[in-house]
């Protein structure tokens, strides 16, 4: 997988975590960078471990579902960006609620950053699967993608309200989608 597509990568896996942001600043009265990097670390640093450990789950079971792993790249990503895609066009997504809410605390933020983190983990054993990939640049960029977004979603949402949201979502979801098909077309010959 090349940078371009580690880019890619890591700007479709950062916009959970870009739309639950934007919720955050919605609820504050003032969104300061300090509020936009607390959001940034928690999430960048949760999208960052996760594919990392799903990447050495993935590759503890590689070997015995090799003849199928660009398969179970395709779905899993494919699931992923089928998700995403679902919360958009879903009226109530959840990740805003009825209310919403700008704590920051500790317990809160582990909670968000853990539940927007869970694709994550299986994106890092799609990247297992897909092989010929450089798992620390993937996790550097998916780390410091979702740290921006996150940390400029605080302000968006804070400035503009919740009118990126769902596109954050669908983008996220779409890109997903076309690099679990890239994978598995590539394996199966189609593209070179």
């Amino acid at each position: 997988m090349g940078l371009g597509e580690l880019l890619l990568l890591a700007l479709g896996v950062s916009m959970d975590a870009f739309a639950v942001s934007i919720c955050k600043g919605l609820a504050m009265k003032k969104a300061t960078i300090k509020e936009g990097l607390t959001c940034g670390i928690w999430f960048g640093g949760f999208q960052a471990l996760m594919p990392l450990i799903g990447f050495f789950l993935g590759t503890l079971f590689a070997s015995a579902i090799q003849a199928i792993d660009h398969w179970v790249a395709f779905i899993l990503l494919g699931f992923i960006g089928c998700n995403m895609l679902k919360e958009a066009f879903d009226k109530d997504c959840g990740c805003c609620g009825e209310e919403h809410d700008a704590d920051l605390s500790v317990k809160t933020m582990f909670v968000m950053a853990v539940a927007t983190s869970i694709d994550a983990l299986a994106v890092g054993i799609s990247l297992a699967m897909a092989g010929n990939v450089n798992i620390v640049t993937a996790v550097i960029l998916i780390g410091l993608f979702t740290c921006g977004m996150s940390t400029m979603g605080v302000k968006i949402g804070n400035v503009f309200g919740s009118r990126f949201e769902k596109k954050a979502q669908m983008a996220g979801g779409i890109i997903l989608i076309l690099l679990g098909t890239k994978i598995l077309l590539e394996h199966l010959g189609i593209l070179a």
